[in-house]
C-alpha cells in the first residue's frame, strides 16, 4: 500500500545524465548554434570592420565660387585649378565629387544627398595673390561643410576627405608661389606662410538639434520601430496559438493546454494580422511617447512621424506574421534574419553604404531597415522632404505590405487546399 506522502508511480523517470549521452540529442542544437554564431559574426563585423578600405564614391559637393582673375602667367584662376585637380584625380575612388554652386550644395546638404562639401570662396585667387606681397599676413581660406544628418561616421569620412584634398591643394599652391616669389616678397614671414598657405575651416553645413544623438537618433528610432513590429508580431503569434489550443501555455511550473478551436490556417493568419494592426497603434504611440515626450528627442512633423511610424512598424509586423504562417516554428528565426540580422549592417544608418562591402549594398536595395531608416531620417533631419528619402520609403512600405499579404495568404490558402491541418481539433 502506498503511503500518502509517496508520489504516485508514473514509471521510471529518465535522468538528464542519461540523455546527455545521446549524440542525436546534441547534433541539431550544436550545428544550429554554431552556424548562427558564425553567421552573426561575419555579417555584423563584415559591415563595420574596414569602412575606409571599403569606401567607394561617397558623394561630396565641390563649390568653386572663385571669381578672381588668373595670376600672371596663368590661364585659370586658382580656384578653377584646384577644382579641376580634385575632380581629375582618377586614383582616388573614395569620393564622388559633385561640382555645384553654393546654393545647390546647400540644397543637397539640406536633403541629405551629399555627406559634406568643400567650398572655395569668391576672393580666393585675390587672397593667394596677396601672399606674394611684402606685407602678407592673411592666409586664404577654404571651408569644409559637414552634414551630421547623414550620420556621424559618414559626415566624418566626408570631412576627412575634403580636408585632405584642401591641404594637398594648399601645399601645391605653396610650392608654386615659393618658386615664383622673389625680392622683397621673400621675407621670413612670407616664406613661412607659403609652406602651407591655405587655412582650412570646418563648420556644420546642415545643423541638427542637441537631442539628435549626433545624427544617430534616426537609426535608433528606426530600430525601435522594427523591434516593435518584430517582437509584437511574435508575441501575438504565440498568444493566438495558445488561446486557440495549438500551443502549450507554460508559466514557471504551471502548464495549461486549452481546447483546440477548429479554424483554418487562412482564418488564423487573418486574425493575427488584424490583431497586429490594432496593437501596433499602442506600441508605436508608446515609442513616440518615450522618445519625444519623456526623453526629449528632437522631432518635428509629429503627426507625419506618427503615421509613418505606424505604417513602418505595421509593415514589419505583417511580414513577420506571413513568414511565421509559411514556415511554422522556424518562422521566427527566418523573420529575425530578414528584419534584424541582415537589416542592421545594410541599413546605412551607422556606416554609410558607400563604406561597406558590395554584398551589403546589394542587400540595401530591398532590406526593410534601410528603407525605413531613410524615411525616418528625412522626417527628423531633412524637413520631411520627399527627395531626402521619404518618397522612396513610402513606396517601399506599401510594396512590403502588399508582398506580406500576398505571400502570407497564398501560403495559408495552399496549405488549406491541401488539407494540411495544424492539429486535429479537440473541442471541449
Amino acid at each position: 500500500m502506498t503511503s500518502p506522502s509517496t508520489p504516485p508511480d508514473d514509471g521510471p523517470l529518465v535522468r538528464a545524465g542519461t540523455l546527455l549521452r545521446r549524440p542525436r540529442l546534441w547534433l541539431m542544437p550544436t550545428i544550429l548554434t554554431g552556424l548562427l554564431a558564425l553567421l552573426l559574426s561575419l555579417l555584423y563585423m563584415g559591415g563595420v570592420v574596414n569602412p575606409q578600405g571599403d569606401l567607394r564614391n561617397l558623394p561630396i559637393g565641390l563649390v568653386n565660387a572663385d571669381r578672381g582673375a588668373p595670376l600672371p602667367g596663368q590661364q585659370q584662376n586658382v580656384g578653377t585649378q584646384i577644382s579641376r585637380a580634385i575632380t581629375g584625380d582618377r586614383k582616388s575612388v573614395a569620393a564622388e565629387w559633385q561640382t555645384l554652386t553654393l546654393a545647390e550644395a546647400q540644397d543637397r546638404l539640406d536633403s541629405g544627398k551629399i555627406f559634406g562639401a568643400l567650398v572655395i570662396p569668391a576672393d580666393f585667387t585675390a587672397s593667394v595673390a596677396a601672399l606674394t606681397t611684402a606685407n602678407a599676413t592673411t592666409r586664404p581660406t577654404m571651408t569644409v561643410l559637414t552634414n551630421p544628418g547623414k550620420g556621424s561616421l559618414g559626415s566624418s569620412l566626408a570631412s576627412q576627405i575634403s580636408t585632405t584634398a584642401a591641404h594637398q591643394a594648399s601645399r601645391a599652391i605653396g610650392e608654386r608661389l615659393t618658386a615664383a616669389s622673389t625680392g622683397a616678397a621673400t621675407t621670413s614671414t612670407t616664406r613661412l606662410l607659403l609652406v602651407d598657405p591655405v587655412d582650412v575651416v570646418t563648420r556644420v553645413g546642415h545643423p541638427l538639434g542637441g537631442h539628435s544623438g549626433l545624427g544617430l537618433s534616426a537609426f535608433y528610432y528606426t530600430l525601435l520601430l522594427v523591434l516593435a513590429g518584430f517582437l509584437g508580431a511574435n508575441v501575438i503569434n504565440n498568444a493566438v496559438d495558445t488561446s486557440l489550443g495549438y500551443a502549450d501555455n507554460e508559466i514557471g511550473p504551471w502548464h495549461t493546454r486549452l481546447p483546440t478551436v477548429p479554424i483554418s490556417r487562412t482564418q488564423t493568419l487573418l486574425l493575427k494580422m488584424a490583431m497586429t494592426a490594432g496593437i501596433t497603434v499602442l506600441s508605436v504611440s508608446l515609442v513616440m511617447l518615450a522618445c519625444v515626450v519623456i526623453l526629449g528627442m528632437d522631432a518635428t512633423h509629429l503627426p507625419l512621424l506618427w503615421i509613418y511610424s505606424y505604417c513602418a512598424s505595421l509593415a514589419v509586423g505583417l511580414g513577420v506574421q506571413a513568414i511565421n504562417a509559411a514556415f511554422g516554428g522556424v518562422g521566427q528565426l527566418v523573420s529575425m534574419f530578414v528584419f534584424i540580422v541582415l537589416g542592421l549592417p545594410s541599413s546605412g544608418a551607422t556606416v554609410p553604404l558607400e563604406a561597406v562591402p558590395a554584398f551589403y549594398r546589394f542587400l540595401s536595395y530591398f532590406e526593410p531597415m534601410r528603407q525605413l531608416s531613410d524615411g525616418v531620417r528625412a522626417i527628423l533631419y531633412f524637413d520631411a522632404r520627399g527627395d531626402a528619402g521619404l518618397g522612396r520609403a513610402w513606396i517601399m512600405i506599401a510594396l512590403g505590405t502588399v508582398l506580406a499579404l500576398l505571400f502570407g495568404f497564398a501560403m495559408t490558402s495552399y496549405y488549406d487546399r491541401k488539407g494540411l491541418k495544424r492539429l486535429t481539433p479537440q473541442p471541449a
